[in-house]
């Protein structure tokens, strides 16, 4: 007899658990754009290079269109729909209306998840490519536009509003950082 081709799941999104039945190839892009109806998670290359799905999966960015559904299964996902607290707008989200880092908008959802583990990955004192001292002990590099350039070049704007994303992530983090102050 066969192997079956396709399995149960149950996904864990944005705080709410779903259970559905995959083929064992859909993607987590497919998984949450086409049988749950989260289409803020946008498909752009399909191939992992343009970070227009970023989700967040235990906190961390992910591109979902090369992750599996069923590997992602037991893992906390929140996609931009599931970033604001009720009516209250993420930072992240608020800084991006506020300093218009958008202009399609189609590559924003993915830019603000990225943001949203970029803050935290940098506040945690993880170096990038551009960072000078990489000591432990030499704690966070200050986030210059360099340093957030760095971090979010894995997600690209076909609009090229660079500027203002930069300017975006770098409010969000000063007011984050004064939140948790």
């Amino acid at each position: 007899m066969p192997a079956s081709t396709s399995s149960d799941l149950t996904l864990s999104v944005n705080g709410e658990k779903y259970t559905l039945t995959v083929d064992h190839r859909t993607t987590l892009l497919d998984a949450l754009r086409e049988r749950l109806d989260m289409t803020g998670t946008k498909k752009g290359c399909d191939q992992g290079q343009c970070g227009a799905c970023t989700v967040l999966l235990d906190g961390r960015r992910s591109v979902a269109c090369l992750q599996l559904a069923v590997a992602a299964e037991g893992r906390e996902i929140t996609t931009i729909e599931g970033v604001a607290e009720g009516e209250r707008l993420h930072p992240v989200q608020q800084a991006f209306l506020d300093l218009d880092g958008f202009q399609c908008g189609y590559c924003t959802p993915g830019q603000i998840c990225s943001a949203i583990a970029v803050i935290e990955e940098h506040a945690a004192g993880w170096p990038s490519a551009v960072t000078g001292d990489v000591r432990p002990d030499a704690g966070p590099p200050p986030l210059t536009p360099e340093e957030i350039s760095e971090r979010m070049s894995g997600n690209l704007c076909r609009c090229g509003a660079y500027v203002s994303i930069v300017q975006a992530v770098a409010r969000a983090a000063e007011e984050t950082k004064g939140a948790a102050a």
